[in-house]
């Protein structure tokens, strides 16, 4: 593992997937930022790209002796491109962003500046301006909720891409970090929920350039599905609570309708009771272990 080098304030790391149309607007946008390149290092992961990426990331590498370039042999998702990039970094503070020139990228050294007092810094699309696909505001809306729930803070941004964090607290939670676009939204319920001190800024947000990534549906799914698994990882009864509370509210109503119409408790009462039971104790279970492995 890279030792990190006290000379350097930051890293950026940019993934990369066929963005021949965009990546070379979004360098020259970072290398603008600082007037003294000595202070930052920019990797740039070229992950599988089958277009002119590679060739116009290879020009700049060639030009730059800041910018370090890094190749996956085939398209390995952008969670493994930005671990690749973390494990390569030199600097303590890590900054990541997207090449499609989506995010306000001269905005990057104002989130470095508020790190060095916080674990990690999110730029959160919510300032005016910001331009959102309809398509996902609804689930956006519904899992910007529960994560919430989980975390037990509001959590303006689920899955911004571009934030700056420690590269010595990342790597402690490395292995669990998914390699597809699930990275950002695992590394900030472990961040929330392990209690890092973590700032949202508002920052606006532009239509990409080029074709989206994303599959709206079933990126969808994975983000429900990740969530779950990440919640229970971290903070299980947060998970769990509300599935068992809402067993035990349907033993009350079933133990009424007993009482009240049949004047007699039903098997079916006892099993959904004996069930809730179970549930609750699973929960408090998980809670002990999560607990106990935090120690």
């Amino acid at each position: 593992m890279p030792v990190t080098d006290s000379t350097l304030t930051y890293s950026i790391i940019v993934p990369c997937y066929n963005e021949e149309a965009a990546v070379a607007r979004t360098i020259d946008h970072l290398l603008a930022n600082e007037s003294d390149p000595s202070t930052f290092e920019l990797i740039v992961v070229n992950d599988g790209s089958t277009d002119s990426t590679r060739e116009i990331l290879e020009e700049y590498e060639a030009r730059y002796s800041n910018v370090h370039l890094l190749h996956h042999s085939s398209n390995q998702g952008y969670g493994a491109s930005l671990k690749t990039g973390i494990r390569k970094a030199r600097a303590e503070l890590i900054a990541i962003t997207d090449a499609d020139g989506t995010y306000p990228n001269e905005r990057l050294p104002e989130l470095v500046a508020a790190c060095k007092e916080h674990d990690m810094v999110v730029g959160a699309r919510t300032a005016d301006g910001a331009e959102y696909s309809k398509l996902r505001a609804a689930p956006k809306f519904f899992l910007q909720r529960w994560m919430s729930w989980i975390a037990r803070q509001h959590i303006p941004d689920i899955n911004s891409g571009m934030r700056v964090f420690r590269k010595s607290i990342a790597e402690r939670f490395i292995g669990i970090l998914p390699d597809g676009f699930s990275f950002t939204v695992t590394i900030t319920l472990a961040m929330l929920t392990n209690y890092r001190p973590t700032l949202f800024v508002p920052i606006t947000y532009r239509k990409r350039i080029g074709q989206s990534k994303l599959r709206p549906f079933r990126d969808t799914l994975r983000f429900v599905a990740l969530i779950l698994r990440t919640g229970t990882y971290f903070a299980p009864l947060r998970v769990f609570f509300p599935f068992v509370g809402l067993l035990f509210l349907m033993v009350v109503v079933s133990l009424v309708y007993d009482v009240v119409h049949l004047g007699n408790l039903t098997d079916k009462t006892v099993l959904l009771f004996l069930f809730a039971l179970n549930a609750g104790m699973f929960a408090l279970l998980a809670d002990m272990i999560d607990k106990r492995s935090m120690r």
